[in-house]
């Protein structure tokens, strides 16, 4: 299955979801040798799948744990220029689901993923307060403090 990702004129759209994993006030997050900066566990959702699917299989992924989704908790609709030599400069517009996770009292994570430029990934238990850059930057204000409604959040960064 291919992934939601498509040309738009000069630019991209992609369709993705990310999970919000939290145990003891902890997110996690992850990172990789090519960027300084943290991001949400997740990835694009595949022609066929719904984000649901495409979140439970994105956590196993890049987990080794099978999770189920306790809820939808927002919708964040982005415009940022892409960092990556697939997509250096390219505006990219992404519309991601964010999806709180059931985690297991016995979870223990192991990472075993790629980004798509075969970059080796890492995981890492991060506090809210923490001195790295995370993405997405509302996980440090809105995630714990969040009502039970879904929110949808817009970042413009052009």
């Amino acid at each position: 299955m291919q992934d939601m990702c498509v040309s738009c004129g000069n630019g991209i759209v992609n369709i993705r979801v990310g999970a919000i994993i939290i145990k003891d006030e902890k997110l996690l997050m992850v990172g990789n040798d090519q960027s300084n900066y943290l991001y949400s566990i997740g990835g694009r959702i595949k022609m066929g799948e719904t984000a649901e699917e495409a979140i439970i299989r994105e956590v196993f992924e890049e987990t080794g744990v099978k999770m189920s989704v306790d809820r939808l908790g927002f919708v964040h609709e982005n415009y940022f220029y892409g960092d990556t030599s697939s997509n250096l400069n390219k505006l990219i517009y992404e519309i991601s689901f964010y999806f709180y996770m059931h985690v297991p009292n016995d979870f223990n994570p192991v990472s075993q993923s790629f980004t798509e430029l075969q970059n080796r990934e890492f995981l890492y238990w991060v506090e809210r307060t923490t001195s790295r850059i995370i993405y997405p930057k509302f996980f440090r204000t809105d995630i714990l403090n969040s009502s039970i409604g879904v929110q949808h959040i817009v970042t413009d960064s052009r």
